[in-house]
This record gives structure tokens, C-alpha cells and sequence, in this order.
């Protein structure tokens, strides 16, 4: 009976998630629309991900571009020609725990709204930060939050940009969970980058 058990969990875990296509398949408690989706864009996904993967009710979030008009676009084809694409996320929360306003206060704590140029030692139009919006509830909550962050910083103006989400493409393999699988280069990347110390000095 013990051994019948730990099969199933294991079966459970293995059908959860497929980390190696980039994709989350939800087998448990219901049809897949129990688990919504959002993007974001805020420079290096690698950090992106590590930030979202941290709040309750998240269940995976996964590296990727979106935002341009190239069909499966590759890492040094977004970062080198124009593609249109900014490096994004794709976030799969439960919103029985969270909702896409709590996720877009996390969104936005994690970037410098007032670089049009890109973010943090990542410059260029692909490191763009971008809201993505799929419908006008989303769209109305991105615009009022920019409202009420303008008004924090006396009216100083946001630049992040607020597209249309159209469609997601997941980035190779070895950008999935990179602070993760490699947590030391990692750390070195985003140390020299500076990201906690600038996000510290605009946010607190």
C-alpha cells in the first residue's frame, strides 16, 4: 500500500509540470483553466523568473520572448536584430492565491519603470519592461497602476510600455531556471548588475 502511494505522487509530480518543454500541464483538481497566465517583461528573465517563482499561489514561471513579429525566434536572434521582441515571462498562478493585480505590484517593485532604454546593465530594446495585457480588466488595472505610481513619484513619467500579449515563444532550454541550475554565475551576473541596489534606491 506505501509503495501503491509514493507511485501515485510520483506519477502526480511527474504529469505536473514538464520543465523541459517549458510548459505546465495541470492534471489534478479540475480542467486547466483553473491556472491563469500572465506576462511581464522587466529585462533579464533569468532575474524576472527568480521574483515571480517566490510568490505564494505562482506555480511556474518560464523564460521567453514576445512582444514581435518573428515566428520562434531564437536568444541571438531577439538580442542582436530586430525582432521586435523583448525577453519576457509567462506565469502560471493558481487564483484561488493570488490574482493578476497582486502580480502586478510584484511586477513592478522588480523594475526601473523610468528606463526607456532598458534595464538595470542590460540595455537595449529587448530588454524593455513591458506589461502585457490579455483583456480590458487587465489593461484598466495596468493603466491605474501607472496612475497611482506617477502620483507617488510627483508625477514623474513611467515609461514601461503596455502592450497588447499576443503571443509567447519559450527561450531555449538552458534559460529555464538558470538561477537555479546556475546559481553562483547567477549571482555574479546580477551582483555586477546592481539590480538590488537600484531597485532598493527607486523603491524604499
Amino acid at each position: 500500500m506505501t509503495k501503491f502511494f509514493f507511485l501515485i505522487i510520483i506519477l502526480f509530480n511527474l504529469n505536473t509540470f514538464n520543465s523541459l518543454s517549458g510548459t505546465l500541464t495541470v492534471t489534478s483538481g479540475g480542467s486547466k483553466n483553473e491556472y491563469k497566465k500572465a506576462y511581464f517583461a522587466g529585462g533579464c528573465f533569468w532575474c524576472m523568473e527568480e521574483s515571480f517563482d517566490k510568490v505564494k499561489g505562482v506555480i511556474k514561471s518560464i523564460s521567453g520572448y514576445s512582444g514581435g513579429h518573428v515566428k520562434n525566434p531564437t536568444y541571438k536572434q531577439v538580442i542582436y536584430k530586430d525582432t521586435g521582441h523583448v525577453e519576457a515571462i509567462e506565469v502560471y498562478y493558481n487564483p484561488k492565491l493570488t490574482s493578476y493585480e497582486e502580480l502586478l505590484k510584484v511586477f513592478w517593485v522588480n523594475i526601473d519603470p523610468f528606463d526607456a532604454n532598458g534595464q538595470f546593465c542590460d540595455k537595449g530594446k529587448s530588454y524593455r519592461s513591458v506589461a502585457f495585457y490579455q483583456n480590458t480588466k487587465q489593461k484598466k488595472l495596468i493603466e491605474n497602476s501607472i496612475t497611482s505610481i506617477e502620483k507617488k513619484f510627483d508625477k514623474k513619467k513611467i515609461v514601461t510600455l503596455v502592450w497588447e500579449f499576443k503571443k509567447f515563444y519559450p527561450a531555449e532550454d538552458y534559460h529555464q531556471d538558470y538561477y537555479q541550475n546556475n546559481f553562483l554565475r547567477y549571482l555574479a551576473y546580477k551582483s555586477g548588475c546592481q539590480r538590488e541596489e537600484i531597485l532598493n534606491k527607486i523603491w524604499n
